[in-house]
């Protein structure tokens, strides 16, 4: 699998390694106000997650990273691309455990993940599932150039369908 890096990122490959941390975001009532079934999740769901998100590369060939930063080797959440059976639209997403919200790292790692999208991938459009009340999601959409095209429902949730088009997307 692709490994990325930023300025403070690297963006690699889930681990064993990484259940701990990761479990602990699951955990986390705020992280998971708006994700997913807008539960927390126990240790063997979270890891069940990541087993989905890890499998995702192999039936689609593009998937999630692991959020790393580079300085401390500490792992911060997942961002990645993500399109699995029912979802309306190829997505570009972001999860970071909440000691990291305000510090820039959801932008940077997705401005990446756009560029992979973009670039490599050659997407001619990519699009955020976002709760409307996630406001924090909703301005790092609106500052990665997303707009709100619809509401659609998602796994019984009406969410704001973002979209960015490739022709119109510039890297920051």
């Amino acid at each position: 699998m692709l490994t990325l890096e930023t300025e403070r990122l690297l963006l690699r490959p889930l681990r064993q390694t990484d259940l701990d941390a990761y479990a602990a975001m699951c955990a986390d009532p705020e992280v998971m106000r708006y994700l997913g079934d807008r539960a927390v999740l126990n240790r063997e769901d979270a890891w069940r997650q990541m087993a989905m998100l890890a499998g995702h590369w192999s039936l689609r060939g593009f998937g999630s990273w692991a959020l790393e930063e580079r300085a401390t080797g500490r792992f911060l959440g997942r961002a990645g691309l993500h399109f699995p059976e029912g979802w309306p639209d190829r997505e570009v997403n972001w999860a970071l455990a909440r000691q990291y919200w305000g510090q820039g790292f959801a932008f940077e790692a997705a401005n990446e993940v756009l560029a992979h999208a973009f670039g490599a991938l050659q997407w001619e459009r990519a699009t955020s599932l976002i709760d409307r009340k996630n406001h924090r999601s909703i301005r790092l959409a609106e500052r990665l150039g997303e707009r709100l095209e619809k509401e659609v429902e998602v796994r019984g949730f009406r969410v704001g369908l973002y979209v960015i088009e490739r022709a119109s997307w510039r890297a920051v």
